[in-house]
């Protein structure tokens, strides 16, 4: 895949971009390696300076940003700005509360370990590398970097081909604002070239987020070289609506779900799960819905969802859809290309799904909404688990105890009680099974880069 901007609205390349040769990735490496050194030995208070400064940058910048962002994969402009925002937030969020993250933890009776004092410290763990997805193209960077460097560690971001100018000014951001040279550099590279970087001694850990055979391809080299990794894979994520719950608030909630990011997002509520006595009133409040939304040019604020990021990745909802429709599943809404330039497909319910339909278990990145209709809340439960991903769900009900039994009982990071799956800087983000493993966001995720050190004096 070449590393372009190739406008997923008219489907024209508007920039192509010279990969970085083998000496230059070793030139980013090694300053990347250097000014680890260097964080290693700045005070927090230095370091809430610079990031506060970047984060001033983002919101100074963030028109031209979101623009920026829509150009390359495609989300609604307004999205795209708040996207820009979000990162600010998350960066002042990290500047303000580092040291205590990070601060030491005393044994309160050290004689219980036969010392006079004992206890831990986080240290940085040096130069860590992210390999990162183009759907957000600088939350899902910033997330990592405003805590690792906080943190004291480097970063080095190998981002997706198709988002190439957002690599390129996160590149330089971190520099813009104080931040010793080196201290986060981009590597433009193909994917075939993650696995030499992860090996590179200079590279202490690595933290990606994307799809699982990345993911598995990532950490098998990760673990070849005894290395550090988190994981942030897919999501088929379960929006699950019992008979106690707001039929109608959660009809109108589930599209916001659906359609967020054009649909492309992992934590995205994708399998909606209904008890039957409500199915038929949220099936026809939802279906009504998605079939409003306005298809269009994702620069006009009006716009309500833009084009799939890539002719691969509408391919791919294409076989899905025609793989359930083939085998006797129910098209709702939708479920067609739009007669126009670009990668556009229709918001799309599908209903009365077989268990062989490919869309039972794999995601679908883009505005395709599957429905499932459960007999009790046991099958809701049971349905809700049946994939193989474990990322967020959500589940509405005014019933206290369904709600406790559902938190207890769903395999998942995360679980949204009549709302849908947001990442907060605030709260640890991740999941299990073949979502991945680790934790982002939150003190949890700042730490999952540094060097837990015991200390134990006598």
């Amino acid at each position: 895949m070449a590393i372009a901007t190739v406008n997923p609205a008219t489907g024209k390349t508007e920039m192509i971009i010279e990969p970085h040769s083998r000496e230059e990735v070793d030139q980013r490496i090694s300053e990347a390696a250097s000014a680890a050194e260097l964080l290693r030995q700045t005070s927090f208070a230095e370091r809430a300076e610079w990031m506060r400064a970047a984060a001033a940058i983002l919101d100074d910048q963030a028109e031209g940003l979101g623009e920026l962002i829509t150009v390359e994969m495609g989300k609604p402009i307004a999205q795209s700005v708040a996207e820009v925002h979000k990162c600010a937030k998350a960066m002042r969020f990290y500047a303000e509360n580092s040291e205590q993250f990070l601060a030491d933890v005393t044994l309160a009776d050290p004689s219980t370990v036969s010392a006079s004092r004992a206890w831990t410290r986080y240290e940085p763990l040096g130069v860590v590398l992210a390999v990162m997805p183009w759907n957000y193209p600088l939350w899902q960077v910033i997330r990592f970097a405003a805590p690792a460097l906080m943190a004291g560690n480097a970063g080095l971001l190998k981002h997706a081909s198709n988002v190439p100018q957002s690599a390129l000014f996160l590149d330089t951001l971190f520099e813009r604002a104080g931040f010793p040279v080196g201290s986060f550099r981009a590597l433009l590279i193909g994917g075939a070239e993650v696995g030499a970087v992860i090996a590179d001694p200079r590279v202490t850990g690595v933290t990606l987020t994307g799809s699982e055979p990345a993911g598995r391809s990532v950490a098998a080299i990760a673990g070849d070289h005894v290395k550090k990794a988190v994981l942030e894979l897919g999501g088929s994520d379960p929006f699950v609506v019992l008979a106690s719950g707001d039929v109608k608030a959660a009809a109108a909630t589930a599209v916001r779900a659906r359609i967020n990011n054009n649909g492309q997002s992992c934590i995205a509520g994708k399998r909606f799960i209904v008890h039957t006595d409500v199915y038929d009133e949220f099936a026809a409040e939802f279906t009504n819905l998605m079939s409003a939304l306005r298809v269009g040019d994702p620069l006009d604020p009006a716009v309500e969802v833009g084009p799939v990021a890539t002719e691969s990745g509408r391919n791919d909802l294409i076989e899905l859809v025609e793989d359930a429709r083939a085998k006797g599943a129910t098209i709702l809404t939708g479920g067609s290309v739009p007669d126009r330039p670009g990668w556009y497909y229709e918001p799309t319910v599908i209903a009365d799904l077989p268990d062989d339909a490919r869309l039972v278990q794999e995601e679908t990145f883009g505005p395709v909404a599957s429905l499932y209709r459960a007999t009790d809340n046991t099958d809701a439960l049971r349905i809700a688990n049946q994939t193989t991903f474990g990322l967020s769900s959500a589940v509405w009900t005014n019933d206290p105890e369904e709600e406790e039994w559902f938190v207890a009982n769903l395999d998942a990071g995360a679980v949204f009680i009549n709302g849908m799956t947001v990442s907060y800087q605030e709260l640890p983000f991740g999941g299990i099974k073949r979502s991945g493993f680790g934790r982002e966001l939150a003190a949890v995720g700042q730490r999952e880069f540094c060097n837990l050190k015991t200390v134990w004096k006598a």
